[in-house]
């Protein structure tokens, strides 16, 4: 496929994203927000990453921007040394897809870029071809990290996590010793585990057998009290209990925004229907999917007194006012943030008294359960997608067996609830040639053989 934006930036396979691309795509996102005069840059573990980088930094010098290279870095740590700077950023990441995959994801001087800009970009892109006249300078500037790490160790405090042992799972994670150091100046025992020397696209949204029997044969093995991880640029968290269970990322959203105190949350329609039915939350608001619509939801509420928040189905943190806790803040970062839903939840439980376990089975029964259907070009899960949407009678036809309709939303993809209180929701992937199916139910085994159900319906169709 060829590259184009998607939830989460400027998206297509390695061979197709050539140098000349990375700096026409450079150089027109540098006219549509402004530079400031420099330009902070960032990587992850992706073996196409430095020569991509590369590519992004010659093309930023050759119009006169100043490149600071941040190296290896989360997401969200990039972010951050971008926002204190005033200054644009492009982090080199292709997330949590393949790796003959990967991407750019642009942050304006003010934050994450909208979906207007990434419009204007793409326009820009296409009309006119990169430019090497200059030759700016470049530098070398690799504190984000260590301010990043500051910035939970200050808040949490040196004694957070004492007393627990932590497994870190490890594998290409950009954050993979960042995560055991956070673990460490909290108090905790790090025990670092599967680092891999080739890249692993784990998805936090949808955490394949093999990982979750890793993770309860390490938890089970090592006595750990929970096991901690994220995706391959580190903005999306994933986190095991002590018997190696995987919470899903929007409960890691729920449990982390009453941890801070929130009484607003911004969330996608895919996330639990158990944050509406907990009545934590004053006001919850559903937007499309992608951390830019989240964001924008959040904008829309952060005028007044709102504590708001906005997190996502696969655990991306976004923190939208200043949060305290035993006399320390926590600065907003309007940003998908992994070390935010990683440690609050399980100081809550350790404060608490409980485990993690016990923490997530207080909320409301409800489960999710998320897959995709691989290989699928985008137009033809759109046609099904739209043909179930426009038509009652096919809607019957695939669902046949789920009983009558309680409601449809279309808000991103379509999304279908029954009387019996299921919930399937199918939506073409905005960076992959991919089918995302979802699937909500009241128990782990209910959700789980929906989605099933659901995966095979959609391949049958596709």
């Amino acid at each position: 496929m060829a590259p184009k934006f998607g939830t989460s930036g400027l998206r297509g396979l390695v061979s197709e994203l050539t140098d000349d691309l990375c700096a026409r795509y450079t150089q027109a996102f540098l006219r549509a927000v402004g530079s400031c005069g420099s330009l902070c840059l960032g990587r992850d573990l992706r073996p196409s990453s430095p020569r991509i980088a590369a590519a992004v930094a010659r093309a930023a010098r050759a119009v006169g921007v100043e490149v600071i290279d941040m190296g290896e870095v989360p997401t969200p740590a990039l972010a951050m040394a971008a926002l204190a700077r005033a200054a644009p950023a492009v982090m080199v990441t292709g997330s949590h897809i393949p790796a003959d995959r990967n991407g750019l994801k642009f942050y304006s001087p003010g934050g994450e870029i909208t979906k207007e800009d990434e419009a204007e970009i793409t326009r820009l892109a296409a009309t006119t071809g990169a430019d090497a006249s200059k030759a700016a300078a470049i530098r070398t500037d690799r504190r984000a990290a260590a301010d990043y790490l500051a910035r939970y160790v200050d808040f949490f405090g040196p004694t957070a996590l004492a007393s627990l042992r932590i497994g870190v799972y490890q594998h290409s994670t950009v954050a993979r010793d960042l995560l055991c150091d956070l673990v460490s100046a909290l108090g905790g025992h790090a025990l670092a585990l599967g680092r891999s020397d080739r890249f692993i696209p784990v998805d936090t949204e949808a955490v394949d057998d093999g990982t979750r029997g890793l993770l309860r044969d390490w938890t089970a093995a090592h006595g750990l009290d929970a096991i901690i991880s994220a995706d391959g640029d580190a903005d999306r968290p994933l986190l095991a209990d002590r018997a190696g269970e995987v919470i899903a990322g929007d409960v890691l959203g729920h449990l982390t925004a009453c941890a801070l105190g929130a009484d607003t949350v911004v969330t996608p329609v895919s996330s639990n229907t158990l944050i509406e039915r907990s009545g934590v939350f004053a006001r919850v608001l559903r937007t499309r999917i992608g951390s830019p619509h989240v964001i924008a939801g959040l904008q829309s509420v952060m005028s007044g007194p709102a504590r708001a928040v906005g997190f996502e189905a696969n655990g991306g943190f976004l923190l939208g006012f200043a949060a305290e806790r035993q006399g320390r803040r926590l600065a907003p970062l309007l940003t998908r943030d992994a070390c935010l839903p990683l440690v609050a939840p399980i100081v809550a439980a350790r404060e608490a008294g409980q485990d993690l376990a016990a923490l997530v089975a207080a909320l409301p029964a409800r489960v999710t359960a998320a897959d995709r259907l691989e290989g699928v070009p985008t137009e033809r899960s759109q046609a099904l997608v739209r043909v179930l949407a426009e038509s009652a009678t096919e809607r019957a036809g695939f669902f046949a067996g789920y009983g009558p309709e309680a409601g449809i939303d279309t808000t991103d993809g379509l999304r279908v609830t029954f009387a019996s209180g299921l919930i399937l929701h199918l939506r073409p992937s905005g960076n992959a040639p991919e089918l995302r199916v979802y699937a909500e139910a009241d128990s782990a085994p209910a959700a789980q053989a929906a989605l099933r159900d659901g995966l095979a319906r959609a391949r049958a169709r596709t």
